[in-house]
Protein backbone atom coordinates (compact mmCIF):
# COMPACT_ATOMS: atom_id res chain seq x y z
CA UNK A 1 0.00 0.00 0.00
CA UNK A 2 0.83 3.78 -1.12
CA UNK A 3 2.05 6.14 1.77
CA UNK A 4 -0.43 8.87 1.75
CA UNK A 5 1.06 11.83 0.28
CA UNK A 6 0.50 14.35 3.64
CA UNK A 7 1.98 11.37 6.28
CA UNK A 8 5.26 11.07 3.28
CA UNK A 9 5.81 15.51 3.91
CA UNK A 10 5.29 14.96 7.30
CA UNK A 11 7.81 12.47 8.12
CA UNK A 12 10.45 14.08 5.80
CA UNK A 13 10.27 17.43 7.33
CA UNK A 14 10.64 16.14 10.22
CA UNK A 15 14.21 14.14 9.17
CA UNK A 16 14.89 17.37 7.33
CA UNK A 17 14.03 19.50 10.56
CA UNK A 18 16.62 17.01 12.87
CA UNK A 19 18.99 17.21 9.85
CA UNK A 20 19.02 21.52 9.93
CA UNK A 21 19.54 21.45 14.13
CA UNK A 22 22.54 19.03 13.54
CA UNK A 23 23.89 20.86 10.61
CA UNK A 24 23.28 24.43 12.37
CA UNK A 25 25.31 22.60 15.34
CA UNK A 26 28.24 21.82 12.59
CA UNK A 27 28.54 25.45 11.39
CA UNK A 28 28.86 26.51 14.87
CA UNK A 29 27.03 29.48 17.18
CA UNK A 30 28.52 31.77 14.91
CA UNK A 31 25.61 31.02 11.99
CA UNK A 32 23.19 32.27 14.85
CA UNK A 33 25.03 35.81 15.31
CA UNK A 34 27.53 36.93 13.09
CA UNK A 35 27.31 36.05 9.63
CA UNK A 36 30.16 35.87 7.34
CA UNK A 37 29.18 36.40 3.74
CA UNK A 38 29.58 32.37 3.11
CA UNK A 39 27.22 31.85 6.64
CA UNK A 40 24.78 34.05 4.98
CA UNK A 41 24.36 32.41 1.93
CA UNK A 42 24.41 28.59 2.73
CA UNK A 43 22.13 29.36 5.36
CA UNK A 44 19.27 30.53 2.84
CA UNK A 45 20.43 28.16 0.89
CA UNK A 46 20.24 24.85 3.27
CA UNK A 47 16.77 26.39 4.18
CA UNK A 48 15.42 26.60 0.49
CA UNK A 49 16.96 22.56 -0.21
CA UNK A 50 14.96 21.46 3.51
CA UNK A 51 11.84 23.20 1.91
CA UNK A 52 11.94 21.89 -1.48
CA UNK A 53 12.83 18.65 -0.28
CA UNK A 54 10.22 18.21 2.48
CA UNK A 55 7.23 18.70 0.19
CA UNK A 56 9.35 17.73 -3.71
CA UNK A 57 8.06 13.57 -3.24
CA UNK A 58 9.10 13.12 -6.97
CA UNK A 59 12.71 13.51 -6.14
CA UNK A 60 15.44 11.57 -4.51
CA UNK A 61 14.98 12.42 -0.65
CA UNK A 62 18.72 11.08 -0.22
CA UNK A 63 19.99 13.37 -2.97
CA UNK A 64 18.35 16.39 -1.09
CA UNK A 65 20.66 15.52 2.45
CA UNK A 66 23.68 15.19 0.06
CA UNK A 67 22.96 18.65 -1.54
CA UNK A 68 22.36 20.46 2.27
CA UNK A 69 25.78 18.82 3.51
CA UNK A 70 27.64 19.82 0.71
CA UNK A 71 26.81 23.12 1.24
CA UNK A 72 27.29 22.94 4.81
CA UNK A 73 30.60 22.04 4.39
CA UNK A 74 31.43 25.40 2.11
CA UNK A 75 31.63 27.50 4.84
CA UNK A 76 33.22 24.78 7.24
CA UNK A 77 36.20 24.79 4.58
CA UNK A 78 36.04 28.43 4.22
CA UNK A 79 36.53 29.26 7.74
CA UNK A 80 39.59 26.81 8.05
CA UNK A 81 41.08 28.37 4.63
CA UNK A 82 40.55 32.20 6.71
CA UNK A 83 42.26 30.42 9.91
CA UNK A 84 45.40 29.59 7.27
CA UNK A 85 45.93 32.54 5.43
CA UNK A 86 45.31 36.61 6.00
CA UNK A 87 44.04 37.30 2.29
CA UNK A 88 41.56 34.43 2.55
CA UNK A 89 40.19 36.13 5.65
CA UNK A 90 39.86 39.50 4.11
CA UNK A 91 38.46 38.16 0.84
CA UNK A 92 35.80 35.90 3.05
CA UNK A 93 35.16 37.66 5.92
CA UNK A 94 35.91 41.47 4.58
CA UNK A 95 38.10 44.22 6.11
CA UNK A 96 37.24 46.77 8.70
CA UNK A 97 36.98 50.25 7.21
CA UNK A 98 37.60 53.51 9.39
CA UNK A 99 34.64 55.84 8.99
CA UNK A 100 35.22 58.63 11.32
CA UNK A 101 38.87 59.96 12.49
CA UNK A 102 39.28 62.75 14.52
CA UNK A 103 36.05 63.95 13.93
CA UNK A 104 35.87 64.31 10.36
CA UNK A 105 33.75 61.59 8.49
CA UNK A 106 35.34 59.64 5.41
CA UNK A 107 33.07 60.11 2.39
CA UNK A 108 34.93 57.76 0.32
CA UNK A 109 35.02 54.79 2.70
CA UNK A 110 31.30 54.83 3.94
CA UNK A 111 30.34 55.12 -0.01
CA UNK A 112 32.36 52.01 -0.65
CA UNK A 113 30.55 50.13 2.34
CA UNK A 114 27.24 51.12 0.20
CA UNK A 115 26.12 52.86 4.00
CA UNK A 116 24.52 56.17 4.03
CA UNK A 117 25.16 59.44 6.41
CA UNK A 118 21.80 58.50 7.85
CA UNK A 119 23.26 54.54 8.41
CA UNK A 120 26.35 56.14 10.13
CA UNK A 121 23.97 58.44 12.36
CA UNK A 122 21.98 55.72 13.51
CA UNK A 123 25.13 53.75 14.20
CA UNK A 124 26.69 56.25 16.18
CA UNK A 125 23.38 57.40 18.53
CA UNK A 126 23.19 53.05 19.43
CA UNK A 127 27.07 53.57 20.61
CA UNK A 128 25.52 56.95 22.29
CA UNK A 129 27.36 59.52 20.17
CA UNK A 130 25.40 61.94 19.35
CA UNK A 131 27.13 64.32 17.35
CA UNK A 132 30.11 63.46 14.82
CA UNK A 133 32.69 65.86 16.59
CA UNK A 134 32.73 64.13 19.47
CA UNK A 135 34.16 61.32 17.84
CA UNK A 136 37.80 60.24 17.69
CA UNK A 137 37.68 57.09 15.92
CA UNK A 138 34.87 55.21 14.57
CA UNK A 139 35.58 51.67 12.44
CA UNK A 140 32.87 49.31 10.89
CA UNK A 141 33.72 46.04 11.68
CA UNK A 142 33.64 43.41 9.15
CA UNK A 143 30.39 41.98 10.72
CA UNK A 144 28.92 45.55 9.82
CA UNK A 145 29.49 46.64 13.90
CA UNK A 146 30.43 49.86 14.57
CA UNK A 147 33.18 50.47 17.26
CA UNK A 148 33.53 54.24 18.43
CA UNK A 149 35.79 55.50 20.66
CA UNK A 150 34.97 59.16 21.65
CA UNK A 151 37.31 62.04 22.28
CA UNK A 152 39.21 61.74 25.85
CA UNK A 153 37.29 64.98 26.83
CA UNK A 154 34.23 63.47 25.87
CA UNK A 155 33.92 60.16 27.17
CA UNK A 156 32.52 59.83 30.69
CA UNK A 157 34.57 60.09 34.11
CA UNK A 158 36.00 57.22 35.99
CA UNK A 159 37.12 56.90 39.39
CA UNK A 160 40.41 56.37 37.59
CA UNK A 161 40.33 59.50 36.39
CA UNK A 162 39.44 61.39 39.83
CA UNK A 163 42.45 58.80 41.97
CA UNK A 164 39.73 57.32 43.79
CA UNK A 165 40.00 53.55 44.69
CA UNK A 166 36.56 51.53 44.73
CA UNK A 167 36.15 47.83 45.42
CA UNK A 168 36.19 45.57 43.05
CA UNK A 169 32.47 44.57 42.26
CA UNK A 170 31.84 41.00 43.03
CA UNK A 171 28.62 39.70 40.27
CA UNK A 172 25.43 39.56 41.93
CA UNK A 173 24.33 35.63 43.01
CA UNK A 174 20.87 34.14 42.20
CA UNK A 175 19.72 32.57 45.38
CA UNK A 176 15.79 32.08 44.62
CA UNK A 177 14.69 31.19 41.39
CA UNK A 178 10.72 30.01 40.55
CA UNK A 179 10.61 29.67 44.39
CA UNK A 180 13.01 26.96 44.40
CA UNK A 181 16.36 27.59 46.78
CA UNK A 182 20.10 27.86 44.75
CA UNK A 183 22.49 26.39 47.04
CA UNK A 184 25.26 27.05 44.50
CA UNK A 185 24.47 30.83 44.57
CA UNK A 186 24.04 31.07 48.14
CA UNK A 187 28.12 29.54 48.79
CA UNK A 188 29.01 31.88 45.79
CA UNK A 189 28.33 34.77 48.54
CA UNK A 190 29.37 32.34 51.24
CA UNK A 191 25.63 32.84 52.69
CA UNK A 192 23.27 30.36 54.62
CA UNK A 193 19.67 29.19 54.13
CA UNK A 194 19.30 30.26 57.60
CA UNK A 195 20.03 33.82 56.47
CA UNK A 196 18.15 33.43 53.48
CA UNK A 197 14.90 32.84 55.62
CA UNK A 198 15.77 35.31 58.25
CA UNK A 199 15.74 37.95 54.76
CA UNK A 200 12.19 36.45 53.64
CA UNK A 201 10.86 36.92 56.93
CA UNK A 202 12.29 40.26 57.65
CA UNK A 203 10.74 41.10 54.20
CA UNK A 204 7.47 39.35 54.82
CA UNK A 205 7.50 37.05 52.04
CA UNK A 206 7.07 33.95 51.08
CA UNK A 207 9.92 31.33 49.17
CA UNK A 208 6.84 30.17 46.61
CA UNK A 209 6.05 33.78 45.76
CA UNK A 210 9.67 34.82 44.80
CA UNK A 211 9.67 34.50 41.08
CA UNK A 212 14.32 35.49 41.10
CA UNK A 213 15.47 36.37 44.45
CA UNK A 214 19.69 37.53 44.47
CA UNK A 215 22.17 39.01 46.22
CA UNK A 216 24.31 41.40 45.35
CA UNK A 217 27.83 42.74 45.65
CA UNK A 218 26.97 44.08 49.04
CA UNK A 219 25.31 41.19 49.97
CA UNK A 220 21.67 42.77 50.13
CA UNK A 221 18.77 40.93 48.72
CA UNK A 222 16.68 41.46 46.43
CA UNK A 223 13.19 39.49 44.84
CA UNK A 224 11.08 39.44 41.93
CA UNK A 225 7.72 38.39 42.99
CA UNK A 226 5.26 36.29 40.93
CA UNK A 227 2.31 38.57 42.17
CA UNK A 228 3.73 42.18 41.59
CA UNK A 229 1.28 43.86 43.32
CA UNK A 230 3.26 43.28 46.94
CA UNK A 231 5.47 46.34 47.28
CA UNK A 232 8.49 44.80 49.06
CA UNK A 233 10.56 47.40 51.16
CA UNK A 234 13.78 49.20 49.21
CA UNK A 235 16.99 47.85 51.50
CA UNK A 236 18.09 49.99 54.09
CA UNK A 237 22.01 48.17 55.03
CA UNK A 238 23.63 50.77 52.82
CA UNK A 239 21.59 53.57 54.71
CA UNK A 240 22.41 52.11 58.11
CA UNK A 241 25.85 51.19 57.17
CA UNK A 242 26.78 55.38 56.00
CA UNK A 243 24.63 56.70 59.22
CA UNK A 244 26.70 54.01 61.71
CA UNK A 245 30.04 55.75 59.99
CA UNK A 246 28.74 59.41 60.45
CA UNK A 247 27.58 58.24 63.99
CA UNK A 248 31.19 57.37 64.74
CA UNK A 249 32.82 60.00 63.29
CA UNK A 250 30.40 61.97 65.54
CA UNK A 251 31.12 60.66 68.68
CA UNK A 252 35.28 60.75 68.23
CA UNK A 253 34.72 64.61 68.01
CA UNK A 254 32.31 64.65 70.69
CA UNK A 255 35.49 62.41 72.64
CA UNK A 256 37.97 64.60 71.73
CA UNK A 257 36.56 68.38 73.06
CA UNK A 258 35.41 66.50 75.89
CA UNK A 259 38.57 65.17 77.02
CA UNK A 260 41.48 66.77 78.65
CA UNK A 261 44.60 64.32 78.05
CA UNK A 262 46.36 65.35 75.04
CA UNK A 263 47.74 62.52 73.28
CA UNK A 264 43.76 61.06 73.83
CA UNK A 265 42.68 64.00 72.03
CA UNK A 266 45.36 64.00 69.89
CA UNK A 267 44.22 60.54 68.79
CA UNK A 268 40.30 60.91 68.89
CA UNK A 269 41.01 64.02 66.27
CA UNK A 270 43.69 61.54 64.18
CA UNK A 271 40.63 59.31 63.87
CA UNK A 272 37.83 61.49 63.52
CA UNK A 273 39.27 63.43 60.55
CA UNK A 274 40.43 59.16 58.63
CA UNK A 275 36.67 59.14 59.28
CA UNK A 276 35.66 61.70 58.10
CA UNK A 277 37.32 61.14 54.53
CA UNK A 278 36.03 57.66 54.45
CA UNK A 279 32.29 59.33 54.85
CA UNK A 280 32.89 61.52 51.99
CA UNK A 281 34.44 58.66 49.89
CA UNK A 282 31.96 56.57 50.29
CA UNK A 283 28.67 58.64 50.64
CA UNK A 284 27.82 58.12 46.74
CA UNK A 285 28.16 54.21 46.88
CA UNK A 286 26.24 54.10 50.40
CA UNK A 287 23.22 57.40 49.69
CA UNK A 288 22.82 57.76 45.79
Amino acid sequence: MNTPEWLDIIVRSGILVFALFLLTKWLGKKQLSQLSFFEYVTGITIGSIAAEVSVGLDKDFIHGLYSMLIWAAIPIFAGILSIKSKKARDFIEGQETVVIQDGKIHEENLTKQKYTVEELMHLLRKKNAFQVSDVEFAVLEANGELSVLLKKEKQPVTPEDLNLEVAPVKVPQTVILEGKIMDAGLAGCGLTREWLDAELEKQGISLDNVYVGQVDAYGQFTADLYDDQIQLPQPQEKALLFSALKKSQSDLESFALSTDHKDAKEMYRKHSKKLAELVQKTEKYLIH
